[in-house]
């Protein structure tokens, strides 16, 4: 039965319509598939199989009832530790919060459910979301799917692990900096980060400038997009929100894309196996007749624009309320600080740059359809590791400057997909960077249909 979990969600659902399969079994599928791989990689936290057995006989009740059953029916997930769940505690992994119990579900949460989801309990986060490598002090470190002794990225890292694994059918997730992008990369799986406004916020803080979105992974860009069309619907609550309507399945490209390779995203560093891997892949995607070109938009004061607004986010949010600072890991209070130490003329100033470089995205694209460059700079570094103190022999300023190569997209408030395209000579997986103009969320998504079938199997 443990076979069910490796099918795409897509045919899990299939299989539920036409009663071959009863949610019951597919969560069972997945029960034996956590108690085989979880203990290695600690992916999913907060078990509870009671939950999960409530969820899914209600499920099967509706099957036998011949009711409308939801998109998402049956589909076993967990749900992000940072998302507010009444069924399970959520810690933000940190022991500020080790066992809370939240009295109810967030906005995401509720959708989900709604749709027939069956939860098993929450997927490992960084504490509060800060990084991405996904280690806490409440639940431990999650470990690659590929490699247990490297980092499975963050913050959605336990996700990521739960996909690739198959212990997991779908899962939520979200991003600031790359938190969907980048562990998705590490573990051959499809994360997207969404434009700002696509997938509705209604929770409490600060909402204007809000760059952190709420997303999806999955194994595939169908599945993920099953995911995305439940949780993007309007919500009018949300003064920034405009929903967007998610075909499911999604259609490839019909027609030739000019798109712009862009190996350094401004002149980053980046490791030399995760080049060599992303040339190929931009090779056979000019194979398949687009029309390549390296090219990039200006991304000057991205880091700066972006690092600031992070750090005021920080100090004015659910991190600046913990009373104790001295119970947080150092990163988090060093961000603290500096979100402290911002001024308001700071603030405005990052917040205007916002605009200069959207219209600066804005004019790139009028050229070029889709932009191609790495997710992350280097490969899944070892899981003992905090973060990378160098890349490529260049020195890491803090446990940020690592990721520009996904914070300069969420700067410049462009849908972006990671997308796998192959492993490097370590066998370490690589994912491709799909970036689409403003508000082109379906094009990437399309666009990420079409280069799919150049996913390569590991050890080719």
């Amino acid at each position: 039965m443990t076979d069910l979990c490796d099918l795409p969600a897509i045919d899990q659902r299939r299989r539920i319509d036409r009663r071959e399969v009863s949610a019951r079994e597919l969560l069972d599928a997945h029960l034996e598939r956590i108690a085989e791989r979880n203990g290695q990689l600690n992916a999913i936290v907060a078990l509870d199989p009671d939950v999960a057995s409530r969820y899914a006989d209600a499920i099967d009740a509706s099957v036998a009832a011949n009711a409308d059953l939801g998109p998402l029916a049956g589909l076993v997930t967990a749900f992000k530790d940072l998302a507010e769940t009444a069924d399970f505690p959520t810690t933000y992994g940190s022991p500020v919060f080790a066992g809370h119990r939240p009295p109810a579900n967030n906005l995401l949460v509720d959708r989900m459910l709604a749709a027939g989801a069956v939860p098993l309990g929450k997927t490992n986060v960084p504490e509060f979301g800060a990084g991405c490598h996904t280690f806490n002090p409440v639940y431990g470190t999650t470990r690659n799917a590929h490699d247990p002794t490297r980092s499975a990225g963050g913050s959605s890292g336990g996700a990521a692990v739960g996909l690739a694994t198959g212990m997991l059918a779908i899962a939520d997730g979200s991003d600031l900096g790359g938190s969907l992008r980048n562990p998705a990369a590490w573990n051959n799986v499809v994360g997207f980060r969404s434009s700002p406004g696509v997938v509705p916020n209604i929770d409490p803080g600060l909402r204007f400038p809000d760059l952190g979105v709420a997303g999806a992974m999955g194994r595939t860009v169908d599945d993920l997009s099953l995911l995305l069309g439940v949780i993007a619907v309007a919500d009018s609550r949300d003064p920034a929100n405009r929903g967007l309507s998610i075909p499911s399945p999604v259609d490839p490209l019909d027609g030739p894309v000019r798109v712009a390779w862009s190996p350094t995203l401004g002149g980053l560093p980046v490791e030399q196996g995760i080049l060599a891997v992303l040339e190929r892949f931009v090779g056979e995607c000019e194979a398949l007749g687009c029309q390549v070109s390296e090219a990039e938009p200006d991304f000057g004061g991205a880091d700066e624009c972006f690092e600031t607004l992070r750090s005021w986010g920080m100090a004015n949010g659910q991190v600046g309320e913990v009373a104790n600072p001295a119970m947080l890991k150092a990163a988090l209070v060093e961000e603290l600080e500096r979100g402290q130490r911002l001024s308001g003329g700071d603030v405005a100033s990052a917040i205007a740059h916002l605009q200069t470089l959207w219209r600066r995205a804005h004019r790139f694209f009028e050229r070029y359809e889709l932009l191609i460059g790495p997710v992350s700079q280097v490969a899944p570094f070892p899981a003992e590791w905090e973060y990378p103190t160098e890349v490529a022999g260049v020195p890491m300023e803090r446990y940020l400057t690592w990721m520009r190569s996904t914070s300069r997209i969420t700067a410049m408030q462009l849908p972006a997909l990671a997308l796998p395209c192959g492993f490097d000579a370590d066998g370490l997986p690589v994912g491709a960077q799909l970036i689409g103009g403003p508000r082109q969320d379906l094009y990437v998504l399309r666009a990420g249909k079409t280069f799919e079938r150049l996913r390569r199997p590991a050890g080719s």
